[in-house]
């Protein structure tokens, strides 16, 4: 008679199966999370060999950073003669219908040839990604991230070409570089267009979106933070001299939304947000912001994304009612749009090209473009219908036209 097989060994198979099965999952899992873009990962951090790091952090730096220090720049980004002056964050025009991310190094003579100025880094920095784009007329922009570790990191956007030794090992791996730089060095050139920058820390995330996950296809905007904060005391010395903002903060804002409130940005319904997916051209059309003017906070612009086809940007006649206090209780709010300017301390009208100090807006009430009418149908959707050529005199309620914007 056969001795009575026991537990184990009777599903001893079963057990192995499923001791192979749970060892392919965590195998396949480690790999995936070590190759591929961090977007496909159901964690919200990684880990590196100095700690953890989250998936923004991971993405912009394709997996490359380390540490998490945060040293100071202590480096202009152009020799101070080369630049005229610093355009704050928080503009509004064209296609940038929401505020911009981003500061602008205004070159001294802006319509200067390519490549006449040079471009160097502003700290001790790995370049975890250079990123080229061809314009219309054929000619080439590169987009620079500099990782200062996995915490912090800055940028450009609009060098014109690299220098010898960065292009050199661009070329060996476009899509995989990781170039130490230190602070000062060349890294290229700009001519004939400003310099975007800025900096962007992963510990901060700007509460004036009330939806930050409408931002995801442009991850740093949410941790965009003032550049004064993160440079030397030279350094920040130096750039203020050539600050066209003069209110604070000096740097500029970005983020004005107040859930329940009309002021800040807004996307129409069904888009998904900052960029909609799948859609990377003219993703724009389908934005709307309502914030304080860049130069004069006191000053209201409207930024549409479609208005008679166009984006456009307008000041409001009388800047009321204040979109910072409208809300569901407000009932239909008509904004007649106006051209706007900017004046300097003097009541001269700015070039736009050469600093100028205590910049004023200056709108053109005398006539009227057209009249948005709103109205809050709830804390975070809104009615809009854009009458162009009308005052609001002439506007008596919304029609088949209007659209729904939500954030």
């Amino acid at each position: 008679m056969q001795p009575k097989k026991s537990f184990f060994g009777r599903f001893w198979w079963m057990i192995l199966a499923i001791i192979i099965c749970v060892t392919v999952v965590f195998v396949v899992t480690k790999k995936q999370a070590k190759i591929g873009q961090p977007n496909g990962f159901s964690s919200n951090s990684h880990n590196n060999e100095l700690g953890q790091i989250n998936d923004d952090s991971y993405q912009l730096s394709r997996g490359k950073c380390k540490g998490t220090e945060k040293n100071k720049l202590g480096a202009l980004p152009m020799k101070y003669e080369d630049f005229s002056m610093i355009l704050p964050y928080g503009l509004t025009a064209g296609g940038h219908v929401t505020p911009i991310d981003h500061q602008y190094f205004s070159p001294t003579v802006f319509r200067s040839p390519r490549d006449k100025y040079e471009v160097y880094a502003m700290a001790d920095a790995t370049i975890v990604d250079i990123s080229e784009r061809q314009k219309p007329e054929g000619e080439v922009e590169y987009r620079f991230v500099f990782s200062i570790s996995c915490k912090l990191y800055y940028y450009y956007d609009l060098v014109t070409s690299l220098a010898p030794d960065i292009k050199a090992e661009w070329q060996k791996s476009q899509r995989d570089i990781n170039i130490l730089v230190k602070e000062g060095q060349l890294v290229g050139r700009i001519g004939g267009q400003t310099l975007d920058f800025a900096v962007w820390d992963m510990d901060e995330n700007l509460g004036g979106f009330v939806v930050p996950e409408h931002y995801a296809g442009e991850v740093w905007k949410i941790h965009t933070v003032d550049p004064l904060d993160y440079y030397t005391d030279d350094l920040k010395k130096t750039a203020l001299t050539k600050y066209a903002r003069t209110v604070e903060p000096r740097s500029g804002k970005i983020d004005y939304d107040i859930d329940g409130k009309l002021i800040g940005n807004w996307f129409l319904e069904g888009t998904g947000g900052y960029v909609q997916e799948g859609k990377s051209q003219e993703y724009w059309k389908g934005h709307l912001s309502i914030a304080p003017d860049a130069y004069d906070p006191a000053s209201t612009v409207f930024s549409v994304g479609d208005y008679n086809g166009e984006a456009k940007q307008f000041g409001i006649k009388g800047n009321l009612p204040d979109p910072a206090s409208s809300d569901q209780n407000s009932g239909l709010i008509k904004y007649e749009l106006v051209q706007q300017d900017w004046v300097d301390g003097t009541g001269r009208n700015w070039d736009r090209m050469s600093l100028s100090a205590g910049l004023k807006a200056k709108n053109h009430n005398e006539r009227v473009e057209g009249t948005a009418l709103i109205q809050m149908i709830e804390a975070r959707k809104i009615q809009v219908e854009i009458f162009p050529g009308k005052s609001a005199s002439q506007v008596a309620g919304f029609t088949a036209s209007a659209k729904i914007y939500e954030r």
